[in-house]
């Protein structure tokens, strides 16, 4: 089975974009978001994020935090990232604005909270085309290491879910099958669009 895939993060667009561009990487068809009301990066103190708008183009946050401070944004891996986004897409967009998007077959986030916001938000819309999705979470921790880490589990997992006929059969023994082997917990949840 093909998959169409949907990374989604809320933070920064670390863990998406990582998994966003591994998966790509490996020929998927795949789309990243984020779910908050804005983009934050790390500023300069935890009081004073760096805040954009969804939709911002990556260029704009790049250039902007290299005038600010390229040596601060340089050694805590902002801009390095950012150039890594450039290379994917061109601005961060937001999970509730996708409808025009069409449907996924698996949407992935690597915190609970964003795990509930997709969900309560997929049960807030019309389900007209009564298609399954598959949500799951894989709790990553927020950092450019763990992000690789993350975005390869899911490629393995992504792997697992197009080597079977039908998902929907085989989604328990495949969860229980992953977090042994990885010694990794997922939640799951099967909506519809």
């Amino acid at each position: 089975m093909r998959l169409r895939h949907a990374m989604v993060c809320s933070s920064n667009n670390n863990r998406s974009m990582e998994a966003h561009l591994i998966l790509k990487n490996h020929g998927l068809d795949v789309s990243s978001y984020g779910t908050g009301a804005h983009v934050k990066l790390p500023g300069p103190s935890l009081r004073e994020p760096n805040v954009y708008d969804f939709g911002t183009p990556y260029r704009v946050m790049y250039d902007e935090l290299r005038r600010k401070d390229p040596d601060l944004y340089s050694r805590n891996g902002i801009l390095p990232m950012l150039k890594r986004n450039l290379a994917i897409k061109p601005a961060p967009q937001r999970w509730q604005d996708n409808a025009k998007d069409g449907y996924f077959h698996l949407v992935f986030s690597f915190e609970e909270r964003v795990f509930d916001m997709i969900i309560e938000d997929l049960q807030n819309r019309d389900q007209s085309l009564m298609r399954a999705v598959l949500v799951v979470n894989m709790d990553v921790k927020d950092n450019h290491e763990e992000a690789a880490v993350g975005a390869k589990l899911a490629l393995d997992f992504c792997k697992e879910i197009e080597a079977v006929e039908c998902w929907e059969d085989s989604i328990d023994d495949i969860v229980t099958a992953f977090e042994k082997q990885h010694k990794r917990k997922l939640i799951y949840n099967i909506s519809f669009y």
